[in-house]
């Protein structure tokens, strides 16, 4: 079986990162999405209303399994035998950090990375910037899943 993970925070998950997991579920049998656990930094949505989110908008893919990870990805890839950890560029200025990355998850434990260029509709795209425009009443719409949406506009009108 040719497994291969996705990795993030997704606080909360975008069309942009939708559209790499979407195409990882056509390359691979299984596609992990690992939500990275960051104990130093507080999110917008805990750990759990991530990955029911994740689950939600993944669901029609039908190989997609979403769990939390801490530590080094690496590991969770050696836990899970999953050979390669697929991940999006948007710009160039992406690549100089993950090229970093790709080559210190390979010398640690062999995992491949293999990137996947961003649709240029979402090349400008983060979790960090839909969340300062939603909090300052910008449309996102075309940003995040509804499912994904509601969720945003809920969780800012109680903050």
């Amino acid at each position: 079986m040719r497994r291969a993970v996705c990795p993030g925070s997704f606080d909360p998950i975008t069309n942009g990162h939708l559209d790499i997991i979407s195409r990882a579920s056509r390359l691979y049998d299984e596609v992990y999405v690992a939500v990275m656990i960051n104990q130093a930094k507080k999110g917008l949505f805990e750990i759990e209303e991530r990955i029911d989110l994740i689950r939600r908008v993944t669901a029609e893919y039908g190989n997609v399994r979403v769990e939390a990870f801490h530590g080094l990805l690496v590991d969770f890839c050696k836990q899970r035998e999953i050979p390669a950890i697929v991940k999006g560029l948007r710009a160039v200025s992406d690549f100089d950090y993950e090229l970093q990355m790709a080559q210190m998850n390979n010398g640690l434990s062999g995992v491949e990375t293999l990137f996947i260029p961003t649709n240029p509709t979402y090349s400008f795209l983060s979790s960090s910037l839909v969340k300062e425009v939603a909090t300052w009443g910008g449309d996102v719409s075309h940003l995040v899943p509804a499912e994904v949406l509601g969720e945003l506009t809920e969780r800012l009108r109680r903050d």
